[in-house]
């Protein structure tokens, strides 16, 4: 049986959207194209952002969990009819059924139509087109509309992605260069990927999480339909020393013994520029120094919190391990007591 797209995203039918949106970051550094070295990453991406657009909209989910909740309420008899044929997919692209006209008037009584002779299936293209190319019904529900005369565009569906950026650039902004693998629709109404490459300006004092909104640079319309947005959610790479939490940034600095003992002042490198720090006597290994509005430069500026870290000489020669004897003879320090 075909994956839904809970289970395409590694989740629960009850998912909240952090924790989808958690999940789909997590599976894009897995199966983007340009980093993945699966076969079949592409594949996998596109129905990976197939179910994160359907999740992430409120009214494409509730819609959607209907069908979940009513996985054969579509379920129709012959199919001889040469009614209008509409596609109910389950999960994922490809895996459908197709009904008739006949079919879904025999299933719901006529609740779609307009009588046993009539066309009318507006209720129907409503609700499935909606939920754009990704579910079959964009195109379905446009031919419909044609037959009656009535010809409709749709807007394109917007697209999101994540990137991974160096905290320098909260500080002082940059252009990236980003390169996607977009679902489009062809000229047949058929989905296929196509890879788009992106100049994207990044301003200085984004916290992680925060959105940049590229108009019109989302999936084409159909039908003459505006083309959707695409929106880049930016994230800053973590390291040992260096990490970001909301607007405030976490950067541990290596002292030594007696800088940290004296309380003497030493000259740091930070993401906001080199700056001298007093620092406590006595200082110990986890203390945090707080530079207030030298976090992330937002309209409200984070802090900036230097963790120290007392690093001890190595005793790697007889003059340095005599030093040690005779600080160990001196000082008469049990760290244990």
């Amino acid at each position: 049986m075909d994956k839904n797209y809970y289970e395409i995203l590694g989740l629960q039918r009850g998912a909240s959207t952090d924790e989808i949106k958690k999940s789909y970051r997590k599976l894009v550094r897995k199966y983007h194209p340009d980093v993945s070295k699966e076969a079949d990453a592409a594949d996998k991406m596109q129905q990976i952002n197939l179910a994160y657009e359907t999740l992430t909209d409120a009214t494409k989910r509730s819609e959607y969990d209907q069908m979940l909740d009513n996985p054969y309420g579509f379920a129709g008899g012959g199919g001889g009819n040469a009614g209008n044929q509409y596609q109910y997919y389950r999960g994922q692209e490809g895996a459908g059924q197709q009904f008739s006209e006949e079919d879904l008037r025999r299933a719901f009584g006529g609740g779609f139509g307009t009588g046993s002779g009539g066309t009318g299936f507006g209720g129907f293209e409503d609700l499935f087109g909606q939920f754009g190319a990704g579910f079959g019904g964009g195109r379905a529900g446009a031919q419909g509309r044609q037959q009656q005369g009535s010809y409709q565009n749709y807007r394109g569906e917007d697209q999101h992605a994540s990137i991974e950026v160096d905290v320098q650039v909260a500080y002082e902004g940059a252009t990236q260069q980003l390169t996607l693998q977009m679902p489009v629709i062809n000229a047949s109404g058929q989905q296929e990927i196509q890879r788009k490459t992106l100049q994207v300006k990044i301003p200085k004092g984004m916290k992680p999480g925060q959105q940049i909104r590229l108009s019109g640079q989302g999936q084409a319309g159909f039908n003459g339909g505006a083309q959707g947005d695409l929106y880049i959610e930016i994230q800053y790479r973590n390291t040992e020393q260096l990490r970001v939490e909301g607007s405030d940034v976490y950067l541990t600095v290596p002292v030594s013994p007696w800088e940290a003992a004296l309380g003497e002042t030493i000259q740091v490198a930070t993401p906001a520029g080199v700056v001298d720090v007093k620092l406590p006597e006595g200082s110990q290994s986890g203390r945090q120094l707080r530079l207030k509005g030298k976090g992330i430069p937002a309209k409200e500026p984070g802090n900036l919190y230097l963790i120290l870290q007392v690093v001890l000489p190595p005793a790697n020669t007889d003059a340095a391990k005599a030093i040690y004897r005779q600080m160990a003879e001196s000082m008469a320090f049990n760290p244990r007591a």
